[in-house]
């Protein structure tokens, strides 16, 4: 993720801050760092306080999303990050585990590390009251001063609060990966994902109403997100239903234009103008050398006044798969490493080129001939 900076490693897995995560830092300074009454405690004290106790609510995301990482570490699966933002933390995946009992245990160990947490710090509320010398109640330490027991207040607050939310049964919540995990022990996963996410959206549409009626705009906001998150669950189920049927030799033009590095740009431009590829191979005696694109001949064409070779403004780091490969794994590598484009091999020969429009364009085509065989099949039993 962009903006991000790593700060540890922890089993391998890299620890990243997002940048904007100076923006909770600065709230925690800004909530504390100002005297309460005459009486307050000063500034550049509270303002420290703050800090420090936004950076201890956050190791305690870093311990949720930790949960979820190393599990699915114990099941095979390679965490590539844990990024901290302001919101929350995520933890980035290679990819979804398989097995639905692989994904109940990977969800529910986060908010398993926060009860836990909250456990702990439930034994250990004692000490810190007689420490705070205040026999402050944990509901009055949202506003308290900067003291060991509002201190103890919030962390223990927001461990129950992260493990309780976390399990509301809707994406992109644990308890929606729970919920639809559990389902898929009894069903496949693109059944349970489809009941699961529709469970969440009605979660979604009553927080929703709620906040409306109540004028909480905070429940508003979180019920548009878990609405949306549960949608893009499931049309990412979709998607990666169909798609693995599919193999990325079966997406590749293989009657594409190709261009050779001695090429102008005119000519390319005369491709664009007479067909609808976008992209285009550069090859040399059969070999491939890299790619042309149709937003590197615009760029070219607005800022040089001489017709270049094609050599000079072709890409040549292109990401190269084989033939092969599923297209939903293809799909997802290229979601991880960025990229819009790849080559595509079969074995050192160069075959094509996939960009992320062809593999859109394959995903449409297939999900339609799939509902047709459906609703051919169906109405061939009705008719029987």
């Amino acid at each position: 993720m962009k903006w991000s900076y790593p700060i540890a490693r922890i089993s391998g897995i890299e620890i990243k801050v997002h940048a904007t995560f100076a923006l909770i830092l600065a709230y925690g300074a800004f909530r504390w760092g100002f005297p309460k009454g005459a009486e307050g405690d000063s500034s550049f004290a509270g303002a420290v306080f703050g800090m420090g106790l936004m950076i201890l609510l956050f190791t305690c995301v870093v311990l949720h999303e930790l949960g979820h990482s190393l599990v699915a570490q114990k099941f095979g699966l390679t965490v590539r990050e844990i990024v901290l933002l302001p919101i929350g933390g995520v933890a980035r995946l290679e990819k979804n585990p398989e097995k639905p009992l692989h994904e109940l245990l990977i969800a529910a160990a986060g908010p398993l590390v926060n009860v836990a947490i909250a456990v702990l710090l439930f034994f250990a509320g004692g000490l810190a009251v007689n420490l705070g010398a205040t026999q402050t109640r944990l509901l009055q330490t949202a506003d308290g001063p900067p003291t060991l027991v509002t201190l103890w207040g919030w962390l223990f607050t927001a461990n129950v609060v992260l493990a309780l939310f976390n399990l509301i049964p809707a994406f992109p919540m644990d308890g929606g990966r729970i919920l639809r995990a559990a389902l898929a022990l009894k069903m496949g996963f693109s059944r349970a994902t489809r009941i699961a996410t529709g469970v969440g959206q009605t979660i979604a549409f009553a927080f929703g109403l709620i906040g409306v009626l109540s004028g909480n705009l905070l429940l508003v906001v979180v019920a548009f997100f878990v609405f949306m998150g549960a949608g893009q669950e499931r049309a990412e189920e979709q998607a990666r239903t169909v798609l693995t049927t599919l193999r990325v030799g079966d997406a590749y033009n293989k009657h594409a234009l190709t261009l050779s590095p001695g090429d102008h740009v005119s000519k390319v431009v005369d491709y664009i103008l007479t067909s609808y590829q976008p992209d285009f191979a550069v090859m040399q005696g059969g070999g491939f050398l890299g790619v042309v694109t149709r937003d590197a001949v615009l760029k070219t064409l607005a800022t040089e006044v001489i017709d270049l070779y094609v050599a000079g403004i072709m890409r040549r780091d292109v990401l190269t798969v084989q033939a092969s490969e599923g297209l939903d794994d293809v799909r997802r590598l290229m979601g991880e490493k960025g990229e819009r484009i790849v080559a595509v091999n079969d074995g050192e020969s160069f075959l094509g080129l996939v960009s992320a429009e062809d593999i859109a364009e394959a995903l449409v085509v297939s999900s339609f001939v799939l509902l047709r065989d459906r609703r051919r099949a169906t109405a061939e039993a009705e008719a029987s």
